[in-house]
């Protein structure tokens, strides 16, 4: 007899699981965001900065084991005078032997006090990187989704990049 009520409360527990999940898919909304990281790895203020490395060997892009730290300025458009919408704060590491590829984690901090946290690998000399959207904090609480990275300005001589990402979120 316990067993019959058992084996009733657990299949009552899943369809009522199941419910709740189907209605939450339903009203799930999705939000397309394009921000721009302003990057400046020279100059008196650096946005973009090599922290740690691997003693006797070149701490940069390339190099296996280097470790930056990253509070960049985003902003509503390519320009760096354009409209300054929070920071980019975060921590990237030359994770692959060949330094082809960097872990990413990194915290889009809005000026309106909401956040975006990104995490991944980034193919660093692809066209575009993809980078997972892991979760969020205010009106973005619970997302997930991804983000799409790629350079739109690129100044070697002066250590100067603007990324763009194209942030797509779902909210549940």
């Amino acid at each position: 007899m316990a067993t019959n009520f058992t084996t009733k409360l657990s299949l009552a527990l899943i369809l009522t699981t199941a419910a709740i999940s189907v209605t939450t898919a339903g009203k799930s909304k999705q939000t397309n965001l394009i921000l721009y990281l302003q990057d400046f790895a020279n100059g008196p203020n650096p946005t973009f900065i090599p922290v740690a490395g691997v003693a006797g060997k070149p701490w940069n892009f390339t190099q296996f084991g280097t470790i930056f730290v990253t509070d960049n300025p985003i902003t509503a458009g390519p320009d760096r005078n354009s409209t300054a919408l929070g920071r980019a704060q975060g921590i990237y590491v030359v994770a692959a032997a060949d330094g082809r590829n960097l872990a990413v984690i990194l915290t889009l901090a809005l000026a309106e006090g909401s956040s975006i946290e990104i995490q991944g690998t980034s193919r660093q000399f692809e066209g575009e990187r993809e980078l997972g959207v892991v979760s969020g904090t205010g009106k973005f609480r619970f997302v997930r989704g991804f983000a799409v990275g790629k350079n739109v300005v690129t100044d070697i001589a002066n250590g100067y990049t603007v990324i763009q990402f194209n942030v797509t979120l779902k909210h549940y």
